[in-house]
């Protein structure tokens, strides 16, 4: 089992792209929330542990995931209101987003007791771990899964519009470090944590000293690079028409973890054994995934039969 911890929300989407006055689409998403769909869909056993509101959108959030045959247990529920993020495609398919998060449910999730006895992996990243008090509970369930030897991965996912001080949250994020296993950052979140594209090379040694085994960076529609302890390896991103990107860092983060499963490195420490032929291929499979995801419209990861 692996569980994903962090917000569920809808997106609203212009159904004109360019246009701020189109009417908005809602769509179910959420980094964690689509990081969990997506490794369902994969095959890979997924349970989903945050705090849902009881309005509508929450209802149908939850009905989808059950639909897909993701474990909902974990899930909190609360009469807040469901967080909301309306997002901006520019020309090239990639999403900018402003939320609406002030006093919704998301915001009150609660350290549950413990996680299913079959967890093998916990996965946490996006805006659960920036919005108190929330982040602070998510967080912590960070560090207890590491004190049990859980495989932690951590997908940041930077939104700029949300983190009010970013040096703080630049000093807590290398706080998480030590806990961490696996860390999927995109080129941009690289290079807003690192603060500036020069100083990635030498921010990306220091994280690997900190903690993590792996530090995996998409690049986009140019592929994926992974850094370890003993050295770099790259494979090309997947050519496709984009229709947009909304969802495609969720789906490699889904697509890694599962990938790794497979291969049974889902263990602390598993990952330093892994070589470069290994570590292209699971790259490999999380590129074909990501571009799946981007040939149409939403957060709509691929079924593994779709990879074949």
């Amino acid at each position: 089992m692996i569980v994903v911890a962090g917000e569920a929300l809808i997106d609203l989407v212009p159904q004109r792209a360019g246009d701020p006055l189109s009417p908005l689409r809602p769509v179910r998403g959420g980094g964690p929330y689509n990081t969990a769909l997506a490794l369902a869909r994969l095959g890979s056993p997924a349970a989903f542990c945050s705090r849902v509101s009881t309005d509508a959108f929450g209802t149908s959030l939850l009905e989808r995931l059950e639909a897909e045959k993701v474990d909902t247990d974990l899930v909190q529920r609360g009469p807040e209101p469901t967080t909301l993020a309306v997002a901006a495609p520019g020309p090239d398919g990639s999403a900018a987003y402003s939320f609406y998060a002030e006093g919704t449910a998301d915001r009150l999730f609660g350290l549950p007791a413990h996680l299913p006895a079959d967890t093998r992996a916990l996965s946490l990243g996006t805006c659960s771990l920036v919005l108190e008090p929330g982040a602070s509970a998510y967080e912590e369930l960070m560090r207890r899964g590491a004190a049990e030897g859980l495989f932690i991965a951590l997908d940041p996912n930077i939104r700029t519009g949300i983190i009010p001080a970013p040096d703080a949250y630049r000093a807590r994020f290398l706080g998480w470090l030590p806990h961490v296993s696996l860390l999927k950052l995109s080129e941009e979140d690289a290079e807003w944590l690192a603060e500036g594209a020069d100083r990635v090379p030498a921010a990306v040694r220091d994280w690997l000293a900190a903690g993590p085994e792996a530090v995996v960076v998409t690049r986009g529609g140019e592929g994926l690079t992974v850094f370890t302890h003993r050295g770099a390896h790259s494979v090309p991103g997947e050519r496709v028409e984009v229709v947009d990107t909304i969802g495609a860092g969720d789906t490699v983060n889904a697509a890694l973890l599962h990938a790794l499963g497979e291969r049974g490195l889902l263990e602390r420490g598993a990952l330093d054994g892994v070589g470069g032929e290994g570590w292209r291929d699971v790259l490999g499979f999380a590129a074909r995934a990501a571009a799946v995801t981007c040939s149409r419209p939403g957060a709509e990861p691929p079924h593994l039969s779709e990879l074949s």
